[in-house]
């Protein structure tokens, strides 16, 4: 296997281990600590919040040390930091040492997203195909989530779901460093000196005046479809272990099974990811949006009520439209970002996809413990359909930016 294919195994596993890590409490809150710390699951979620909270506010600073420092530095803080954030976890006694820990684990896992994509970006040849590869992994880590949990749970106890992902995560810090201690510890110090050697030459407009109103299009539309997506992702990720404890009577009745169900529909809807990497090579953004989102506004508005296999299809589609959404703003801002400021870019939409997700955890909980998930349903089928109706304004193919020409000989 060549240094590169290794290094996009490395990525893909990173990005498997970040939402993995980031769920395992979801499953711990539903199954076991409400009665082990006699507290409701409304009550048991806030503690997650800090958590999402730095998971959003942390992608910001950690795209421009990227940008700035080494990207693949900030890989192998990564690796380290949500393994030994993960293992503190284990021993957490109260729901207050719980948050901290978990606000630590968001901290180190908000690098991922604008360093560890922007890596897969800058190496792909065909970046929708890149993009949704790398996607699967991270939804493999969603519903592996909730079943690594289940499985601890009825095995070695939820201490543990923590702290295997955070042996893995350190042990594959170790294995990063080895790989790419080059671009670690010896190619920053390059970069900044062809910096400072560089001549200075005035850099084209990133909106040419011909293309200016229709990147600010551009623009508006991924930051609204980017908040609205991380409500839905958000609500369909978090939830849907307690989802599935409370509709899949007769079909998942215990922890592992729980696990089993979230994880394959997890693993089904990853498939949808790949087909839409392909589609965005081909159709561009715009059809994808509508379709996907389109689907996400049937499901949702059919699952009020369900129960059982019903419910356990429907589930299926609708996680299936989140997950294929996924890939597609990141597609554009890829195209459209220069390489320079992609990292910082690609932060800046995390710090608002993160900070949406942590808003939306005390809102998942109210709604819960007030009128139960059929409201929650209805209220992401209507936010769904305005996905649609923004993103049927995106343009068939989206621009490149214009980019700067190359510094003169000297003479």
């Amino acid at each position: 296997m060549t240094k590169a294919r290794l290094h996009f195994l490395f990525l893909n596993v990173g990005h498997f281990l970040d939402h993995l890590v980031m769920l395992v409490f979801a499953t711990v809150a539903a199954l076991v600590l409400r009665s082990e710390w006699n507290m409701a699951y409304a009550e048991l979620i806030a503690y997650a919040t800090p958590g999402f909270v730095a998971f959003g506010i942390f992608s910001l600073p950690a795209g421009w040390f990227a940008d700035r420092w080494s990207r693949e530095g900030m890989m192998t803080v990564f690796f380290f930091g949500i393994g030994i954030s993960a293992m503190a976890c284990a021993f957490a006694r109260t729901p207050t040492e719980m948050a901290v820990g978990l606000f630590f684990v968001g901290m180190f896992a908000a690098i991922y997203h604008p360093v560890g994509l922007t890596l897969v970006v800058d190496g792909a040849k065909r970046t929708g195909m890149a993009l949704a590869l790398n996607g699967i992994w991270g939804n493999l880590g969603v519903g592996g989530a909730a079943l690594l949990t289940g499985l601890m749970i009825d095995s070695t106890g939820w201490r543990s779901a923590f702290l295997l992902p955070g042996l893995v995560s350190f042990g594959l810090g170790i294995g990063y460093l080895a790989l790419m201690w080059n671009e670690v510890v010896h190619l920053p110090g390059q970069r900044q000196a062809a910096r400072k050697a560089a001549p200075k030459s005035k850099k084209a407009s990133l909106l040419p005046e011909d293309n200016r109103d229709l990147f600010l299009r551009i623009t508006i539309i991924v930051l609204y479809t980017t908040g609205v997506s991380a409500l839905v992702f958000q609500s369909v990720t978090f939830a849907l272990p307690k989802i599935f404890e409370e509709r899949l009577t007769g079909i998942a009745e215990t922890a592992t099974m729980i696990g089993w169900a979230t994880f394959l529909v997890a693993a089904a809807s990853s498939v949808t990811q790949l087909a839409v990497g392909h589609l965005l090579d081909s159709l561009g953004p715009r059809t994808i949006f509508l379709i996907v989102s389109g689907v996400q506004v049937v499901c949702f508005t059919l699952m009020p009520g369900l129960t059982g296999w019903w419910a356990l299809l429907v589930s299926l589609f609708f996680v299936m439209g989140s997950f294929g959404q996924l890939p597609i703003n990141d597609y554009i801002i890829g195209k459209t970002a220069t390489p320079e400021s992609r990292a910082s870019i690609y932060g800046t939409r995390f710090v608002l996809t993160f900070t949406i997700l942590a808003i939306s955890l005390p809102l998942i909980g109210w709604i819960h413990a007030n009128w139960g998930f059929d409201t929650l349903f209805r209220i992401l089928a209507m936010t769904s359909a305005s996905v649609f109706i923004v993103a049927s304004l995106l343009p068939n193919k989206v621009p490149e930016p214009a980019m700067a020409p190359p510094p003169a000989p000297a003479e």
